[in-house]
């Protein structure tokens, strides 16, 4: 929210790469808003059941967060790849307006993907109630299914190649582009380039290792692992993402830093 606001209020960060960071940010707050109440009110409850429009909910929210995570870094990599490999173009390229309209695509298609995808899983009827974890996924839903789900597995496969593997194949490209450019030019080039992508590069790794490890755990039977390395698992695919990506964009880029210590000192002496 710091980073949002800081954004927001400070002029001179109405820029590209600061308004995917406003994306980024508003994404973490919607997908912590569809994980954390249930998961804390399920702490505090003895019981731990979860209604059927609850659940398909959860994973609605989870899923469109996660997917538009990914859209929203490879819309990063292409500002980065723009900025940095074809710099004189770069204010015709990116102006306020292709920023909004990138945004709004990589927010809409997983919206009305993941949806469509669901959908397909809600009419499905079910042979048990029992999901092993802590919050609802579509794999373990669809293997509770007394019906053939080969349409729910293309399905998946395809909302899979068109929401994470794309994006994540054009990150990959944009950056070994991006590592040419900076291998030809000067150590100044390399060191703004550094400055400016590794804090999108290392958000990029986290999170694809975060999802990695997630779908690598939904495969296998929770019931054969240690109890302690599943919840923790599950658990840092939502929880180090959201810490990861404030601490690094806070902390890292000079200006939000520098953004939010103004702002933060304009605020004391009001009061003082």
């Amino acid at each position: 929210m710091i980073i949002l606001v800081t954004i927001i209020l400070e002029k001179s960060l109405h820029q590209p790469m600061y308004i995917f960071i406003c994306c980024l940010s508003v994404n973490s707050l919607y997908g912590s808003s569809g994980f954390f109440p249930r998961f804390l009110y399920d702490l505090l409850s003895d019981t731990h059941f979860i209604s059927r429009p609850s659940c398909f909910t959860q994973i609605y929210v989870i899923y469109t967060c996660a997917s538009c995570e990914f859209t929203i870094l490879g819309a990063m990599a292409y500002d980065r790849f723009v900025a940095i490999c074809q710099p004189l173009h770069y204010h015709t390229k990116m102006t306020i307006r292709k920023v909004f309209c990138l945004w709004t695509a990589a927010v809409v298609y997983p919206a009305f993907a993941i949806g469509w995808g669901l959908s397909l899983s809600v009419e499905l009827p079910l042979c048990g109630n029992k999901l092993p974890g802590f919050l609802c996924t579509n794999w373990r839903v669809v293997a509770h299914s007394c019906v053939d789900t080969t349409p729910n597995d293309i399905v998946g496969m395809y909302l899979t190649a068109t929401t994470v593997i794309i994006p994540l194949l054009f990150v990959l490209y944009s950056y070994m582009r991006i590592l040419i450019v900076c291998k030809r030019g000067s150590a100044e080039v390399r060191g703004k380039a550094l400055q400016t992508c590794l804090p999108h590069l290392l958000t990029f790794v986290t999170y694809s290792c975060s999802v990695f490890l997630e779908v690598s755990l939904a495969r296998f039977d929770t019931n054969k692992i240690n109890p302690i390395i599943t919840a923790v698992l599950s658990l840092e695919y939502l929880i180090v993402p959201s810490l990861n990506n404030p601490l690094i964009y806070g902390l890292k880029l000079p200006l939000i830093r520098a953004a939010i210590a103004k702002h933060v000192k304009t605020k004391l002496l009001r009061r003082i």
